[in-house]
C-alpha cells in the first residue's frame, strides 16, 4: 500500500480548535508524519452535482504547538470528493438534518472509491445515545420516551435518574433528577417540548464520582489505557467540556468485556473510530460522531492512538485493493 495518501478531513472551523485536546488535530499530525497530504473541508465546502459528489477543499499543514498550529495553502475548487483516498468525518454535533444530509454526500463518494471514517451510513445508523439499545446486557436500566408518565414511574423505580436529550455533546442538558424533585415536571416540558421529542432516562450511577470513561476502539478494538473524567466538585458529569478532570488508567476486565460485545458490530458496520463511555460496570454511550480522548490518553499511557488508527485506515484500504 502506497503511504502517499491524500486524506480529507471534515471539520469544524479549524481555527476554533482546542490544539491542546484536539483528536482530530491529533489524526491530521498522524497522517502528516506518514507523508500524507491534508486537505481541509467544512461542511459548507460539500455538495452533489448530478448525483457525484464534490468539494472545495484547501491544503493544511498542521504543528504540535499551542500557537500557529496550522497553515492553509493551496486551494482546490470544485473537485470531484472521490479523488480523496481518505476521508476523516470529524464533524462534532449536533447531529441535525446538515449533518445527516452531509453523510449523504460522503456515501456517494464512498461508493465512487473513497474510504470514509467513519461509514456515513452508520453515522446515520447508530445514534450516540439510542445505539446502546442493541447492547442492553452492558448497560444500566434505560427508558427512551416522550412520555413524561413512564419517567415518573421511572423515577418512582429507581430513586434517581439522569436524563438527556438524544442529540447532544458534551454534556450539555443533562439532568440529574431525584424521586420527589420539584422541577421535575419543568425538566420534561423543556426536554421533551411538551412530549414531542424523546429523550432517555437511566438509573444514576454513584460511580461517576471515580469518572465516566472513556473507552476508545479502533476498528472494533480497545486501546489499552482509558481515560476516566472526574466530575468536577459540585457537578455530576463526567465530561471534559463541564470541567472534568482526565486520568489514564489502564483498561479493566470489564471495559474489555463491554467492548467484546460492542466491537464486532462496529466493525461490522464501518465505525473504524469509536468511543465508549462507561460508568462504573455500565455501558452509557457509544460515540460515533467525532470522538474525542487521543491527546489525553497519549499523555496518560504513552500510546499513538492516531498511529492506531492509521494502521487500521492503511489495512482497511488493502482490504479494498
Amino acid at each position: 500500500m502506497a503511504k502517499d495518501l491524500v486524506v480529507g478531513v471534515v471539520m469544524d472551523p479549524i481555527a476554533s480548535i482546542n490544539p491542546k485536546k484536539d483528536s482530530t488535530l491529533a489524526m491530521m499530525l498522524e497522517a502528516q508524519r506518514r507523508g500524507h497530504a491534508l486537505r481541509y473541508l467544512e461542511l459548507r465546502d460539500l455538495y452533489l452535482r448530478d448525483g457525484v459528489p464534490y468539494a472545495s477543499s484547501q491544503a493544511v499543514t498542521v504543528k504540535d504547538q499551542l500557537q500557529g498550529f496550522y497553515e492553509l495553502g493551496e486551494r482546490f475548487e470544485d473537485a470531484p470528493l472521490a479523488e480523496l483516498d481518505v476521508v476523516l468525518m470529524r464533524k462534532d454535533p449536533p447531529f441535525d438534518a446538515e449533518y445527516i444530509y452531509a453523510t449523504y454526500v460522503l456515501e456517494r463518494a464512498e461508493e465512487l472509491g473513497a474510504l470514509v471514517v467513519n461509514k456515513p451510513r452508520a453515522l446515520r445508523d447508530a445514534n450516540e445515545k439510542l445505539f446502546t439499545a442493541w447492547f442492553a446486557q452492558c448497560c444500566p436500566p434505560t427508558l427512551v420516551t416522550r412520555d413524561p408518565a413512564r419517567v415518573h414511574a421511572f423515577i418512582a423505580e429507581h430513586g434517581e435518574v439522569v436524563v438527556k436529550p438524544l442529540d447532544g455533546m458534551g454534556g450539555k442538558s443533562i439532568f440529574r433528577l431525584r424521586r420527589g424533585d420539584p422541577n421535575t415536571n419543568v425538566v420534561f416540558e423543556l426536554m421533551t417540548d411538551y412530549g414531542t421529542r424523546f429523550i432517555m432516562a437511566q438509573r444514576f450511577l454513584p460511580e461517576i464520582a471515580a469518572g465516566d470513561k472513556r473507552v476508545l476502539l479502533v476498528d472494533g478494538e480497545p486501546i489499552g489505557t482509558m481515560l476516566a473524567r472526574v466530575p468536577a466538585e459540585g457537578e455530576s458529569r463526567g465530561n471534559l467540556a463541564a470541567g472534568a478532570t482526565g486520568v489514564g488508567m489502564a483498561i479493566g476486565e470489564r471495559e474489555r468485556w463491554i467492548a467484546a460485545q460492542v466491537g464486532p458490530a462496529l466493525r461490522a458496520r464501518g465505525l473504524t473510530f469509536v468511543g465508549l463511555d462507561v460508568i462504573g460496570d455500565y455501558l452509557t454511550e457509544i460515540n460515533v460522531t467525532s470522538p474525542t480522548g487521543i491527546r489525553e490518553i497519549d499523555k496518560h499511557g504513552g500510546e499513538n492512538v492516531a498511529g492506531v488508527l492509521f494502521d487500521a485506515i492503511h489495512r482497511l484500504l488493502a482490504q479494498r485493493a
